[in-house]
C-alpha cells in the first residue's frame, strides 16, 4: 500500500483526516507507556501530540524491543494505520504501529526539567523551547511580525534595513558596545533613529524596520537585555507627536486582534486568559498629570523628572480601574529626559512634543514628532552637551529640506510580555543576550 505523504512531512494535527490509511508520521518521542500486553508511544511535533499502539503479540517482538528501548525526546519515524475513534482520549486518533525507525537517539537524562530555574532553561534553550508554552510565545511573534508588516504596508510604509555599524553615537551616548574598525572604533547601533530621519530627508515619506539593536546595559532587571529586536517607524508630513500616536494606536489594535484570531483559544488552553483587544482611542495624560495622580496615590517618584518603574505599575493600575484600558500614553516629557532631536512646543520649550506607552505597568515604547530644523536642531544638542563634529552627518540631513517627521521604537520582547503576561523577556526571547550571558 502507497504512504502518504511521499515529500511533505504531514503534521500531527492532520493526521484525523487519514482514517484507515497507513501513513508515515515524524516526530519527537515526548512519552512511552510499556505495558504487559501493549506499548503505548506519545508522539508530538509543533502542531499537537499523538498516540502510537503497538500490540505485544507473536511476530511482533523485534518492534516490541525497540519501543522499550527508546528514549523520551529520541527522533522517530513511524508507519501505520490511522484510527479515528471516540473511545481514544488523546484527540480521538491513534496510529497502530507496522514499523518504526529510531532517526536520532537522545540520551536517556535530560539535563532540564519544568521544575528547572530560568538560568538553566536558558542554558539549554533547544530543550526548553520545545515545549507547548515557548512554542506558542513564537507562534504569536510570527504572528505579531505578520500584522506589523501588514498593516504598515496597507498605510504606504516602505521597509529599510538600516547599518549596525555605526561610527557616532545615535542616542545619549551612553551605553555603547565599541567595535574595533579597521584601525578605527565604531559602535554597534543602539537605534535606527538617524537612519529613519534620513529616510525623511530623502522623501520616502513613511518607513519602518524590524532588526536588532544593542544596548550596553549592566541591568540583570526582568525587562532589561543587551541585544534585542526593535521595531521602529518614521513618518513625514505630521502636525504633531499627535498623529504618531493615532498611528500606533490603530497599529497595535490591529496586531492584538490577528493574534487573538489566530491563536485566542490556543492562549486561554495553555495560558489561561482571554486576550483583550483594545479599544480605541488610548488614554492620553501628560506626564505632569500622570505625577500628581501618584502622589495622590502615596507613591514618592525617584526620579524627579519621569516616572520609575513602580510609578509605571501604579498609573497601570488607575488606567485600568478608571478606563478599563491596559495601555496609556504619556506624553509631554521634560526635555531633561528627552533626546535632542525631540521638537519642543513654542509656548513651553521645556517640555517636548514626545510620549511614552505604557502597557500594563511596562514602558513599551518611546515616541516623538522630530525637529527637522537644522539650525534648532544643532543648538538643542548643544545644550545637551553634545560637540556638533561628530554628528555632522546627521545635521547635514536637515540642511535641504526635510519635512515634519515622528516616529517610535518599540521593543518586540516586552510587547510579547504583556500580550502572553511574561514574567521576563527572557521568556519571549528566542536567544537571550545579557551582561552574563553570551552562551549558547
Amino acid at each position: 500500500m502507497e504512504l502518504f505523504p511521499k515529500t511533505e512531512k504531514l503534521h500531527i494535527k492532520d493526521v484525523k483526516h487519514y482514517d484507515g490509511q497507513v501513513i508515515e508520521i515524524k516526530g519527537f518521542v515526548h512519552n512511552v507507556r510499556d505495558l504487559k500486553k501493549v506499548q503505548f508511544v506519545i508522539l508530538r511535533d509543533k502542531t499537537g501530540l499523538l498516540q502510537l499502539f503497538i500490540s505485544k503479540e507473536e511476530g511482533n517482538e523485534k518492534l516490541n524491543a525497540l519501543v522499550s528501548s527508546i528514549t523520551k525526546e529520541s527522533v522517530i519515524s513511524v508507519t501505520g494505520k490511522v484510527s479515528v475513534d471516540a473511545n481514544i482520549k488523546l484527540n480521538q486518533v491513534e496510529i497502530q504501529v507496522e514499523n518504526i525507525e529510531v532517526i536520532s537517539v537522545s540520551l536517556p537524562e535530560l539535563p532540564i526539567d519544568e521544575n528547572s530555574p530560568l538560568d538553566l532553561l536558558l542554558d539549554w534553550r533547544f530543550i526548553d523551547l520545545r515545549n507547548e508554552r515557548n512554542l506558542l510565545i513564537f507562534q504569536v511573534q510570527t504572528t505579531a511580525e505578520q500584522a506589523m508588516r501588514e498593516f504598515w504596508a496597507e498605510h504606504d510604509f516602505m521597509e529599510i534595513h538600516t547599518p549596525k555599524f555605526v561610527g557616532t553615537a545615535t542616542e545619549s551616548g551612553s551605553e555603547l558596545f565599541e567595535v574595533p574598525y579597521f584601525g578605527k572604533m565604531a559602535y554597534l547601533a543602539q537605534s535606527p533613529q538617524f537612519y529613519k530621519q534620513m529616510a525623511m530627508a530623502a522623501g520616502f515619506g513613511r518607513v519602518f524596520e524590524i532588526a536588532p539593536v544593542f544596548r550596553a546595559n549592566s541591568s540583570h532587571t526582568k525587562r532589561h537585555d543587551t541585544e534585542f529586536t526593535s521595531v521602529d517607524m518614521e513618518m513625514s508630513w505630521i502636525d504633531s507627536h499627535e498623529d504618531v500616536m493615532k498611528c500606533e494606536e490603530e497599529w497595535i489594535t490591529h496586531i492584538v486582534k490577528k493574534v487573538a484570531e489566530k491563536h485566542g483559544e490556543k492562549i486561554k488552553e495553555v495560558f489561561g486568559f482571554e486576550i483583550e483587544v483594545p479599544t480605541l482611542p488610548f488614554p492620553r495624560m501628560t506626564l505632569t498629570e500622570a505625577r500628581k495622580i501618584l502622589a495622590s496615590l502615596g507613591h514618592v517618584i525617584s526620579h524627579k523628572d519621569d516616572l520609575d518603574p513602580q510609578g509605571e505599575r501604579l498609573i497601570s493600575e488607575y488606567v485600568k480601574n478608571t478606563f478599563n484600558h491596559d495601555y496609556i500614553f504619556l506624553t509631554e516629557y521634560p526635555t531633561s529626559v528627552r533626546a535632542f532631536y525631540h521638537m519642543r512646543p513654542e509656548n513651553n520649550p521645556d517640555v517636548t512634543k514626545s510620549f511614552d506607552l505604557i502597557a500594563k505597568g511596562i514602558e513599551i515604547t518611546t515616541g516623538a514628532q522630530r525637529e527637522h530644523r537644522a539650525d534648532i536642531l544643532a543648538k538643542q544638542a548643544v545644550e545637551k552637551g553634545f560637540s556638533l563634529e561628530p554628528l555632522q552627518d546627521y545635521i547635514n540631513f536637515f540642511k535641504y529640506g526635510v519635512p515634519p517627521h515622528g516616529g517610535f521604537g518599540l521593543g518586540l520582547t516586552r510587547l510579547l510580555m504583556i500580550l502572553l503576561n511574561l514574567d521576563n523577556v527572557r521568556e519571549a526571547t528566542f536567544l537571550y543576550r545579557g551582561p552574563s550571558r553570551l552562551t549558547p
